[in-house]
Order: C-alpha cells, then structure tokens, then sequence
C-alpha cells in the first residue's frame, strides 16, 4: 500500500491544513503518517529556555489524541523551536524529513504553503522541496501545499507566492472528524471569529465546497506530479 506523509511545523497545522483529507484517506484503508516538526509553543516566552515545559508535552498529548481522532496511529515529533525555525540550519531541517522520507518511502507527501505569514510555515515548505527533489529513485511522486488558518490567509497576499489552490478534496463526509481533532488541541483552539474556531473551520471548508461544486473541500496547490 502507498505511504502518505504529511510535513507540518507545528501541532494543529495538520490538522488546519488536511484533517479532513487525512480522515478521509484513513477511511479508504490509505496509511498516513504525521509529522510535526516543531514543539509549537515556547515562543509564547521571551526565551525558550523560560516556557514552560508543560505546555510543550500537553501539546505532544494532543498531537497524538488528534491524530488517533483522524485515525493516525503514527506521529513523528522533532521538537524544533517554535517560531524560530529560522535559527536552525536549513539543511538540518532538510535533513530531517530526508531521513523520514528514506524510512516511510511516501508516494504523496502534504505540507505547507511558501507564502504564509509565519515564518515556521515557510522554512518548512523549503525544505520539504528540497527533500523531495525529484531525482531517480525518489520515492515522491506527488507534493501538494496546503493552507492554515490565520497562516495563509493572514499574509495578505503580500508574501509571495499567494496561496493559488488547484486541487480540492471533498471532505463532506470528514468535516467533523477535523472540528473534532482540533477540539483535542485545547490550547489552539479560539472561539469564533477566530480563524481557528469550529465555525470558521466549517465556514472555510464550505466555501471551498463552493467553489468546486461540494459541500464541504480542502484546498491543496499541487506543487508536482509525477506519472
């Protein structure tokens, strides 16, 4: 069977970007596997080594409670500083999901967008293109972006490229399997109209339903295919 693999820099973006996707690729008997480069909070201190180290495991124990709510048995955390991703060697990051990739051999690979506002997002995408450049051999045959709530859409188009979805996965049947799985990251989630709420998450995947004639869709940029 194909291994998915799904490249996100902090707890809840795998979520926020494909947990209805992931649900729904569960269901057809896919295996897909998480990967959360980022510990997701200690830049809620001024100094890393001040943040408290509870919230950091309590996010590692949503992580896992999400995950198994989207039916993933597997989640890879690396622990990367939160929101300075930036400080961290780019090949370093590289080199982690290069390693990941030689293990899982995933056929499709999900991550982020190149153009969202936080800084995370962007080193990530950059390094998953480099991880998955498509020499002979390589196992990724297809590499698709997503979007995050108060990520994407918080950069105002002014941080280049713009999100430009070519690619819409119906989620009418999963749309409550992802609220579901955010509601296990307490810490994130908001009460509308944050971004982040129950409502705006259904509000987001209806109107790309929409777009594309469904009721409910994710939104992907298919950044490479190969036949």
């Amino acid at each position: 069977m194909p291994e998915i693999l799904v490249v996100a820099a902090h707890p809840d973006d795998e979520v926020l970007g494909c947990g209805g996707t992931i649900a729904r690729l569960v269901a057809a008997g896919e295996s897909v596997h998480i990967a959360i480069l980022g510990e997701g909070s200690t830049s809620r201190s001024p100094r890393r080594e001040e943040a408290d180290k509870r919230l950091v495991d309590a996010l590692e124990t949503h992580s896992r409670r999400a995950a198994k709510v989207l039916g993933v048995e597997d989640v890879y955390g690396f622990g990367l500083p939160d929101n300075r991703f930036d400080t961290v060697p780019l090949l370093e990051v590289v080199k982690l999901v290069e390693d990941l990739i030689s293990r899982l051999r995933p056929v499709t690979v999900y991550t982020h967008h190149g153009g969202d506002l936080n800084a995370d997002h962007g080193v990530v995408h950059r390094a998953v293109l480099t991880a998955t450049r498509p020499m002979a051999g390589h196992p990724v045959r297809e590499l698709f972006a997503f979007e995050v709530a108060s990520s994407t859409e918080w950069a105002f188009q002014q941080i280049t490229p713009a999100f430009r979805p070519n690619t819409f996965v119906d989620i009418t049947g999963t749309l409550d399997a992802k609220i579901a799985a955010m509601a296990a990251y307490e810490s994130e989630s908001r009460p509308f109209p944050h971004p982040r709420s129950p409502e705006a998450l259904r509000a987001i995947a209806m109107r790309w339903g929409s777009v594309c004639g469904m009721a409910a869709a994710e939104a992907f940029e298919l950044i490479r295919k190969l036949r």
